[in-house]
């Protein structure tokens, strides 16, 4: 694998039983890379996070965090963090209770715990609420608790289902702003959400996967360049025209320019 990959598929396809969830995905991502991961429901876009976090097994081709395959779950998972769209959190826990819990499961130092844990509380604003059992939380607060844990470790890549989900505006400002400095840090982030918005703002790379296909790749603004609109394209007229029966059908054949759709 090349050093300077953070996440490498080759042909990355899974199968339930006659139906293809993911088809022979090719993805090349750099470390320090946002790379937005966008797609309609039910075009492949969680299979293809549980089989980059090693929650699933792919049926063909193959895939690497860092050099690690992820067919081998405990060489990945120190790589990555992982922030779901419902967070893994204990709700007869307080917020500090359970990531204590989770930097142990994690083999992190107990001083290199407390120290991140309160960076990260203060950073999210929590602190005042760590004490609190994470079931008298909003969902906003139990975002916030999810995405913490996901950061604890200091991961190379940081997977994000949905990550502003629940959040006010001031925190997912917070999100925002905390996306932009782990890739500063070369941390690579591969963000899935709807929030088209976020993705255009903060994303380095954009892929659009559509019936588990990945039907358009590239920087957010080369891929609106090529959409021809007859004036100014945004990152939602793309999604829009790449994922409709009529283009797909209309394209699937075409050559590969980044873009299924005629350019």
């Amino acid at each position: 694998m090349n050093d300077s990959l953070s996440i490498s598929t080759d042909g990355l396809t899974k199968q339930y039983g006659d139906t293809t969830a993911v088809s022979d995905l090719n993805l090349d991502i750099p470390r320090g890379s946002i790379y937005g991961f966008l797609g309609p429901n039910g075009a492949g876009k969680t299979t293809t996070i549980q089989m980059l976090t090693a929650l699933t097994q792919p049926t063909n081709g193959t895939g690497a965090i860092v050099g690690q395959p992820i067919t081998d779950r405990t060489a990945v998972i120190p790589h990555i963090g992982y922030l779901p769209e419902s967070p893994p959190i204990y709700d007869e826990l307080t917020a500090r209770e359970q990531l204590e819990y989770h930097g142990g499961l994690r083999d992190m130092e107990p001083t290199d715990i407390k120290s991140r844990i309160e960076e990260l509380l203060d950073r999210f604003d929590l602190a005042a609420d760590a004490d609190s059992r994470i079931s008298t939380y909003s969902k906003g607060m139990k975002q916030k608790t999810g995405l913490i844990q996901a950061l604890m470790h200091d991961p190379d890549v940081v997977i994000l289902d949905e990550p502003t989900s629940g959040l006010d505006p001031r925190a997912a400002r917070t999100v925002r702003d905390t996306i932009t400095e782990l890739a500063a840090g070369d941390t690579t982030v591969f963000l899935s959400t709807h929030i088209l918005p976020v993705v255009a703002d903060l994303a380095t790379e954009v892929g659009i996967l559509y019936e588990g296909e990945l039907v358009a790749e590239g920087p957010p603004e080369e891929l609106t360049d090529r959409l021809e609109t007859g004036g100014d394209s945004t990152l939602e007229d793309v999604f829009l025209d790449v994922t409709t029966e009529d283009a797909y059908e209309t394209n699937e054949s075409a050559p590969d320019t980044g873009m299924r759709q005629s350019e």
